[in-house]
């Protein structure tokens, strides 16, 4: 007869002498079993995630501000057109008033306010652009206020051209940027930049400043549609033309 051969424990019954104990460290508690390399990459970890910066925190404006800002500037401008074109005959009754009122209130906080909500959410231009109008506007309310309730004032003609046409060399400047956007924004630009030129010239020359309100009413009618664009898009998902994205520089 040979040796007696030993029947080896299964796995299941591994005695607990064979398993690994943790081992005791000093002030109590016990340390882990695991390998020291696997320790080691754990506190790494936490190590990192203790210094990693913190998540991307919302923006805190949910909505799209860009068709309230287009459609308060185009709806204005569409108002003060009708003056520059002739089409409001004086005979029934004045309609500058009316235009100077949206113009500080809609044409002009409205705006201001979607460029606020614009920098909030991020967007450089768009902010920039609506506050620069906005503020445009309740500067040519407060203009054409005081000229009212004190008829006695009045512009300089070369002060009024100058400043028509720093306003167009502005607007220039605007429609580079929309080369990146799309052709909606690019025509109402380039329009817009026309139409302050055109006034510019129409100080002196009533001729020119009709052919301007209709320029003019050009700029404010493609607002609104782009407006509109994105209305419809954000809300209905429906593409209008012209307000894809183009990349001409």
């Amino acid at each position: 007869m040979g040796p007696p051969v030993l029947e080896q424990p299964s796995n299941s019954s591994e005695s607990a002498a064979t398993r690994p104990q943790p081992t005791k460290r000093f002030g109590g508690g016990e340390e882990s079993s695991a390998p020291a390399d696997h320790r080691v990459g754990i506190y790494e970890q936490d190590k990192l995630a203790q210094y990693a910066p913190p998540p991307p925190h919302p923006s805190g404006v949910r909505g799209n501000p860009g068709p309230v800002g287009l459609l308060a500037f185009g709806m204005t401008t569409l108002m003060l057109m009708f003056i520059e074109t002739g089409w409001t005959a004086t005979s029934d009754g004045p309609f500058k008033p009316t235009v100077i009122a949206y113009a500080m209130f809609y044409g002009g906080l409205a705006q201001f306010i979607a460029g606020i909500l614009e920098l909030i959410k991020g967007s450089t231009f768009a902010g920039t652009a609506f506050m620069s109008y906005g503020a445009f506007w309740m500067g040519w309310f407060m203009l054409e206020y005081f000229l009212t309730i004190n008829p006695i004032l009045s512009n300089s003609l070369t002060g009024k051209t100058l400043w028509l046409a720093l306003w167009g060399v502005l607007t220039s400047g605007f429609f580079v940027v929309t080369l990146r956007k799309c052709y909606g924004l690019m025509y109402v630009f380039s329009s817009l930049a026309i139409t302050f030129f055109m006034l510019a010239g129409g100080v002196y020359s009533h001729s020119t400043t009709k052919a301007a309100g209709y320029v003019g009413f050009s700029c404010g009618s493609a607002a609104i549609y782009t407006a509109l664009a994105m209305l419809y898009q954000d809300e209905l998902g429906i593409v209008l033309p012209f307000i894809s994205p183009v990349n001409f520089i």
